[in-house]
């Protein structure tokens, strides 16, 4: 990576909240799924619909993992020119980025974004047939990819996610059936941050958000004895609403945690603006605490 690469990408200095955010993913239970796409029943589309998720074990299988692996640390890597602004790194590794090793490069990345466009590799996940077909079946309007990105937690330091809802990022109807699919690419456990979620959140409708740790639903509103904890294997994949509360705690565990996300909407839901988007979820100006 040259130093003109480096000064187009963008660095985050954020924290992770410490140790005092363990409390908010105590997780009372482990959720389980079903084994490839051609498990999934309507049954479990409906169960979807009640519960704000559904876990599809083997998804994607070792090869297509290792393909995606090869793309993103490419990427990351700088072997692709054109790829600019779309990594973002931790801030403390801008003097060291030049002289990293690739192997040790991805340790300083906290998201990747945009990527679908520049790397056959990481697109392919997104328009894997059967995938696809199952997120129609969800949505029952034709699914369309309008966000990707490739969520990273480092050995021993990984960041926290705070809790929040997808759709307060998003300028859709707030009430919109967004559908976000979560791709391990390593696996996925508790103490490495894996994805904790409210089951049945999302049927409580938008909640708003402050801009605290990041923007986020404020700690104390969240409801730590429904939390559930997903574990996946490499391949696997947790579907979710995007009203659905989720969040991924730090990581203290020498064990990557990498993986790609992907959300969709219905082809027949048109975007909002800002404006309408932050009168459901802004907080400040709301008569609301934190």
């Amino acid at each position: 990576m040259t130093a003109q690469q480096i000064e187009q990408e963008v660095f985050d200095d954020g924290t992770d909240g410490g140790e005092a955010v363990a409390r908010l993913y105590q997780a009372g239970g482990i959720a389980y799924g079903v084994d490839g796409f051609d498990s999934v029943t309507d049954e479990h589309i409906t169960l979807f619909h009640d519960q704000g998720f559904l876990v599809v074990n083997d998804a994607f299988n070792p090869a297509e993992v290792r393909t995606a692996l090869d793309g993103l640390l490419d990427l990351i890597d700088g072997q692709n020119p054109a790829f600019t602004k779309g990594i973002q790194f931790e801030s403390g590794a801008r003097a060291l980025l030049a002289t990293m090793p690739r192997d040790k490069k991805q340790d300083a990345v906290r998201k990747l974004m945009r990527f679908v466009e520049y790397d056959g590799r990481l697109r392919a996940p997104a328009e894997h047939p059967r995938f696809l077909a199952t997120l129609e079946r969800f949505m029952g309007d034709t699914p369309v990819l309008f966000q990707d990105q490739a969520l990273l937690k480092p050995p021993l330091v990984g960041r926290e996610k705070p809790w929040h809802q997808d759709n307060a990022y998003f300028n859709l109807p707030p009430e919109t059936v967004v559908v976000g699919a979560w791709i391990a690419l390593d696996e996925a456990l508790p103490e490495n941050g894996c994805m904790h979620i409210i089951p049945g959140s999302h049927r409580e409708g938008p909640v708003v958000h402050f801009k605290r740790r990041d923007w986020q639903i404020c700690d104390t509103d969240v409801q730590t004895s429904r939390v559930v904890a997903v574990p996946l294997k490499p391949g696997g994949c947790l579907f979710f609403h995007g009203l659905l509360h989720h969040g991924t705690p730090p990581s203290r565990s020498p064990r990557r945690r990498r993986a790609l996300q992907f959300h969709y909407k219905p082809a027949s839901v048109d975007r909002i603006d800002a404006e309408e988007r932050l009168a459901v979820f802004g907080s400040e100006g709301k008569d609301v605490e934190c």
